[in-house]
C-alpha cells in the first residue's frame, strides 16, 4: 500500500514540476517574442517566473531524497558496523525531518505575517511563501512513505519522532557562548553531512539549530531568507540550461556531436579517450550542466571504452574528468551561480570560462595521451567525411551562438537566452521525431534536478546572511593583511581554502557561500575579480573528482555500476592534470593584473 501511494506521489509531483517548467519556458519566451514581435513586454513575466521557479522547486525536491542530487555524503556511514550505522541513518532522517518542519512551520508563520497583493501579478503575496510549506509537508509525507515502503518501520518512527523532538527545543532554549552563530551553524550541518543527510536539509536543520546559538534569525526569517534566496530571476536559467542538455541528448543532436569529435581525433594516439574528451568540449557548449554530461558519457562512452580494451574505472575516470568542463565552458551553470551570489558581469564570467576551458581540456588531453595507452585508436578519415559529420553537428552548435553571442552583445538576458536554448533543443527533439513521452520525460527529469539544486540555492542563503553579519569577510581579511596583503598571499590562502571547503561542501553551496567572502579580499590585493572569479569556479569544479563528496564519480558509478572507490583512484591522474590548468591560471592572474 505505502509502495503504491508512494508511485502516485511521485508520479504526480514530478508531473506537476514538469509542466510548472514548461509553462516557466512560456512565461520567459513570451517576454522576448512580445518584446522584438511588438515592441511590448508581458506585464510581470519576472515576478511570474520567479513564482513559478518557487513552484517548481516546492513541488520537485521532495522527489530528490535518494540519489546523486541528494548531494548525501554517505560513504562514511556505509562504512560503520550494522547498529552505529542505524543509529546514523535515523539521525539524518531526524535532520530532514527537522528540515521539513522548518519549511512547514516557518512558511506558515510568514504566511500568517505578509499582508498586501503583488503589484504585477495582482494575488497574494502570502502565496509565494505557501509553496515552501506545502514542498516542506510534500517532503515528510514522502520520507515516511519510503521508510513503510522499505519495511523500515524503526526509521519510519524514530527519526520522525527525534526531529519533532528537535524542532521542539529549537530556539527554546539560548546557550550562551562566544563563537558566533555561523560558526555552530556550519557545525551542525557538518554533523548532519556526516550523518549522510542531503545537504540542503543539513543547512535548514542547522538554521534552526543554530537559534539556540544566538542566530539573529528566527524560523520565520530562516523561510523568508531562503526565499528571498530563490528569488533573482538569473537563477530561472538553471532549469533551463538543464533542459537544454537533456533535450539535446533526447533529440540525437548529441550523437551527431560525438561523431564529429571522433572524424576530428579518433585516429590519434588513445583516440576513443580523446573522441570522449572532444565531445565533452563541444557538449559543454550546448548544456552546461557537468551532470548532463558525465550522465550521457556514462551511458554513451563507458561500456565503448571498455569494448576497446581500456579497464571499467579507467573508462569511468575518464568521463567523469571531462565532464568538469560543463561547469567552465559557457553556458555555464557554476559562473551563473556566481554571479548572482556577486553581482559579477556574466557575460565577463563566460568568456573568462572559454580561456580557463581551453587549459583544462589541454591538460586533460596531455594527461590522457600519456595514461590511456593506445586502444580505441579508429581509422583516419577523409576531408569528406570530417565535413560530413560538421554539417550534421551545425544544429547542435547553434546552440552555442544563441547562448553566447545573445549574452555578450545584449539582446536578450541570461535567462531569455537560457530559455532559447531550451526552445531550440525542444524543436530539434520534435523534428527528430520524439515521442510526446519521451519529451514529456524529459521536462520531468530536468524539474527535479533542478528543484534539488534551487533547494541547495535557497537553503544556502541563511548561512550566506550568516556568514554577512558575523563579518568572515572581515576575518578573512584581516587574514589576508597578516599575510602581508600581496595578491600572491591571497591567491594562495583562496586556492587553499577553496581546495578544503570543496572536500566538505557541494560546488554549488561553496560558491554561494564563499564567492562572496573571497571576492573582496582578491579585488583590495588588486587582482581582477572577474579572473579571480573563474579560479574560484575551476578550483571548486575539480571537487567534483575528489572524495568524499565527488558528485561526478557517484553520477558515473551510479550509471556504470563501477564502485566509487575504484573511480577515485583511477581519476588521480586526470585530477592532476586539472590541478595543474588551476596553477597555470593563478599565475596569469598574477601576471595579468589590471
Amino acid at each position: 500500500m505505502a509502495g503504491a501511494l508512494l508511485r502516485v506521489a511521485d508520479r504526480l509531483l514530478g508531473t506537476l514540476a514538469g509542466l510548472v517548467l514548461a509553462v516557466m519556458l512560456c512565461v520567459v519566451i513570451s517576454g522576448v517574442v512580445l518584446r522584438y514581435g511588438f515592441g511590448s513586454g508581458l506585464m510581470g513575466a519576472e515576478d511570474l517566473g520567479i513564482w513559478l521557479h518557487i513552484a517548481l522547486i516546492s513541488l520537485g525536491a521532495p522527489l530528490a531524497l535518494s540519489g546523486p542530487l541528494a548531494m548525501r555524503l554517505d560513504s562514511l556511514v556505509l562504512r560503520l558496523p550494522p547498529l552505529p550505522q542505524r543509529v546514523a541513518l535515523i539521525g539524518a532522517d531526524a535532520v530532514s525531518v527537522l528540515a521539513g518542519l522548518v519549511l512547514v512551520f516557518g512558511g506558515w508563520a510568514v504566511v500568517g505575517m505578509v499582508g498586501g497583493m503583488s503589484p504585477m501579478l495582482g494575488v497574494p503575496e502570502a502565496l509565494r511563501f505557501a509553496l515552501p510549506l506545502f514542498g516542506g509537508g510534500a517532503l515528510l509525507v514522502m520520507l515516511f512513505l519510503t521508510r513503510i515502503a522499505q519495511g523500515d518501520m524503526l526509521r519510519a518512527l524514530a527519526g520522525p519522532l527525534l526531529g519533532v523532538t528537535l524542532h521542539l527545543l529549537a530556539g527554546r532554549f539560548v546557550i550562551d557562548t562566544s563563537w558566533p552563530a555561523s560558526v555552530w551553524l556550519a557545525l551542525v550541518a557538518g554533523l548532519g553531512l556526516l550523518l549522510s543527510a542531503p545537504l540542503s536539509h543539513a543547512f535548514l536543520a542547522a538554521a534552526a539549530v543554530a537559534i539556540a546559538f544566538g542566530s539573529s534569525l528566527p524560523e520565520p526569517a530562516v523561510l523568508s531568507t531562503t526565499v528571498a534566496g530563490l528569488s533573482k530571476f538569473l537563477l530561472l536559467a538553471v532549469p533551463f540550461f538543464l533542459l537544454t542538455g537533456a533535450l539535446l541528448t533526447a533529440s540525437g543532436s548529441a550523437d551527431r556531436l560525438v561523431r564529429f569529435a571522433a572524424s576530428l581525433v579518433g585516429h590519434r594516439r588513445a583516440g576513443l579517450a580523446q573522441t570522449v574528451l572532444l565531445t565533452g568540449v563541444l557538449f559543454s557548449g550546448a548544456s552546461g550542466s557537468s551532470v548532463a554530461n558525465a550522465a550521457f558519457g556514462a551511458a554513451t562512452f563507458q561500456p565503448e571504452l571498455v569494448r576497446h580494451g581500456y579497464p571499467p574505472a579507467q573508462a569511468g575516470a575518464i568521463v567523469a574528468a571531462t565532464s568538469v568542463l560543463d561547469n567552465v565552458i559557457p553556458p555555464s551553470i557554476a559562473f551563473l551561480l556566481l554571479a548572482a551570489a556577486t553581482n559579477l558581469s556574466i557575460g565577463a564570467l563566460l568568456t573568462g570560462g572559454f580561456v580557463a576551458g581551453g587549459l583544462m581540456a589541454f591538460c586533460l588531453a596531455v594527461a590522457i595521451a600519456l595514461t590511456a595507452g593506445d586502444h580505441g585508436r579508429m581509422p583516419r578519415v577523409g576531408r569528406g567525411v570530417q565535413a560530413r559529420a560538421a554539417l550534421s553537428a551545425i544544429p547542435a552548435f547553434g546552440l552555442g551562438l544563441i547562448v553566447v553571442f545573445g549574452i555578450r552583445v545584449g539582446i536578450v538576458t541570461t535567462t531569455e537566452a537560457a530559455a532559447l536554448a531550451a526552445v531550440y533543443t525542444f524543436v530539434l527533439a520534435l523534428v527528430a521525431q520524439r515521442g510526446v513521452q519521451r519529451i514529456a520525460g524529459v521536462f520531468r527529469q530536468a524539474a527535479v534536478e533542478a528543484s534539488a539544486i534551487g533547494l541547495l540555492i535557497g537553503t544556502a542563503a541563511p548561512f550566506a546572511f550568516l556568514l554577512a553579519v558575523d563579518d568572515i569577510a572581515g576575518v578573512m581579511q584581516s587574514v589576508v593583511t597578516l599575510l602581508g596583503g600581496s595578491a600572491l598571499a591571497v591567491l594562495l590562502l583562496s586556492n587553499l581554502v577553496l581546495l578544503a571547503l570543496g572536500l566538505i561542501l557541494d560546488i554549488g553551496a561553496a560558491i554561494l557561500l564563499i564567492g562572496p567572502v573571497l571576492l573582496p579580499a582578491a579585488v583590495a590585493a588588486g587582482l581582477d575579480p572577474v579572473h579571480f572569479g573563474v579560479i574560484l569556479v575551476v578550483n571548486l569544479m575539480i571537487h567534483g573528482l575528489t572524495p568524499p563528496l565527488g558528485l561526478l564519480v557517484y553520477v558515473v558509478s551510479g550509471v556504470t555500476g563501477v564502485p566509487a572507490s575504484a573511480l577515485f583512484r583511477a581519476v588521480l591522474p586526470y585530477l592532476a592534470a586539472l590541478l595543474v590548468s588551476l596553477f597555470i591560471l593563478s599565475a596569469l592572474a598574477l601576471i595579468f593584473r589590471p
